[in-house]
Order: structure tokens, then C-alpha cells, then sequence
């Protein structure tokens, strides 16, 4: 399936785990996909193996956090390609995440950091883009977010309330933006076997998460990029606008 050929998509934070499957998965669907990423190494081995594959990319390194660098890497795609129709923002900061506990005892500065980047810096980027993409007449924006967005738990307050906030500014996109011919949605995987999980999480704790799923398996990467694909198309989901999509095999059955 071709269904994005001839696009121009812009993957933010894409260098490992879901966002590069997703990389790749739009280059396979014809997209020029620039994967932009603080890990430029990465982001590069991930481009030359699109190019191996037959697909054509850019690899750039861009900090989320800092206002210059996602303006800059947004006039490098359009000054590439002389377009920027898609976006993918799949950015979040994991080192933070075993001092990310509750509101009493989690230091300001790591609140600071992951809001920085999991919501401020999705922000940057739906701020450069969309006037690039509105050039283009329209476009159309994925962003990750999470299950944790729709939920909560006793750790991690930073992480879910920033997940929430991204919720919100995708629904502030959709909404302002939509007339004009640009779409936003999110994605919210529950459990998905990244190398992270695999690594940090052992397989007696998968195994109990798993009991708790009314599914035969946890979520894949290829999941969450099939879902992304699908909701970057005008032809396959122009009508999805403003909607933040489950994706978790049933264990969370809300709006």
C-alpha cells in the first residue's frame, strides 16, 4: 500500500522503538520521512536502513526543548522537500521516569523536564509546522500520547499529567485548524514491547499485566504504527479530527 505517496512527513523523536517502526512504516507507504531526534546516530543508522529498503529520508538532530532547533528543523524539511504535509511527534524523556514519583515528593525539576518535553515541546512543534502545512493546504498531525492520559496512578503524576495536557493541545489543533484543512489525533498504547519494557519490565510483571488484558498479547510496535499511518491518511481517516484513539487489546475501555 502506497497511501502516502508523494507526502512529506516530519517523525520528532523517532530515532528508536515505536516512532522509528513508524518511520519506516510511512517510507514503505511512500512518504519522504525526516526523522528528526536529540539522538542523531540513531536517527541516521534508522534513515540508512529506509534508504536500503527503497525509501527516501533525511536524518536530523533537533533537542525538542529548545525553540531554534524545531524551527530550524522544520525550515530544513520544507527547504528540502519544499513541503511539510504530515507530522509524527513521538518524543518523551524515560531517564526522568524513576524520579517521577508523587506530588509530595517529586522535585519541581522533574515536573519542569518531562512537561518540557512531552507537552511544551509538542507545542513547538505544532507551532512551526502548522504554518508550513497550511502552505501546503493542510496537513495532518499524530502525536503520541497514552493510556496514562485517560487514567491515573500513585507514581508518575509528571509523566500522566503531561500526557493529559498533550491530549489538550491536540484537541486545541483539531479544533482551531480543522476548517482550514488540518487534522490532529492521538494515539494511547497501553503496554507495548519496546526495547525499554523488555528491558525494564521483567516477564513475570508483563505476564501480570497481561492478566488483566482482555487479549491474547500485549501491543507491538507495528501496532502502534499501523494506527499512525492510518490516521495521518486524508483518504482512510479524513473524517477522525480531534479524537485520542485507544490502542491497549481492551484493557482500558474509555473515551
Amino acid at each position: 500500500m502506497r497511501r502516502h505517496e508523494g507526502k512529506v512527513v516530519l517523525c520528532a523523536g523517532s530515532a528508536t522503538g515505536m516512532g522509528a517502526m513508524t518511520a519506516r512504516r510511512l517510507a514503505r507507504e511512500g512518504a519522504k520521512v525526516v526523522v528528526a531526534d536529540v539522538n542523531e546516530a540513531g536517527a541516521a543508522k534508522l534513515i540508512e536502513s529506509v534508504k536500503a529498503d527503497g525509501g527516501e529520508g533525511l536524518a536530523l538532530r533537533f533537542d525538542i526543548t529548545e525553540e531554534d532547533s524545531v524551527r530550524d528543523t522544520v525550515a530544513r524539511v520544507v527547504s528540502e522537500y519544499g513541503q511539510l504535509d504530515l507530522m509524527h511527534v513521538n518524543a518523551t524523556d524515560r531517564e526522568r521516569n524513576l524520579e517521577d514519583k508523587d506530588v509530595v515528593s517529586t522535585d519541581l525539576a522533574v515536573f519542569d523536564r518531562m512537561h518540557k518535553v512531552s507537552l511544551r515541546g509538542h507545542l513547538l512543534c505544532s507551532r512551526f509546522a502548522i504554518p508550513e502545512m497550511l502552505k501546503a493546504g493542510g496537513g495532518s498531525i499524530v502525536y503520541t500520547s497514552s493510556g496514562a492520559s485517560k487514567g491515573s496512578a500513585p507514581m508518575r503524576m509528571s509523566y500522566y499529567i503531561a500526557k493529559a495536557g498533550l491530549n489538550g493541545l491536540m484537541r486545541h489543533v483539531a479544533d482551531r485548524w480543522g476548517k482550514e484543512g488540518i487534522r490532529a489525533n492521538c494515539v494511547c498504547p497501553g503496554v507495548i514491547l519496546t526495547d525499554a519494557i523488555m528491558i525494564n519490565m521483567s516477564q513475570a510483571e508483563r505476564d501480570a499485566m497481561l492478566k488483566t488484558t482482555p487479549s491474547p498479547r500485549h501491543g507491538s510496535e507495528e501496532d502502534v504504527a499501523s494506527l499512525v499511518s492510518f490516521l495521518l491518511s486524508d483518504e482512510e481517516a479524513g473524517w477522525i479530527n480531534g479524537q485520542a484513539v485507544n490502542l491497549n487489546g481492551g484493557s482500558l475501555m474509555a473515551v
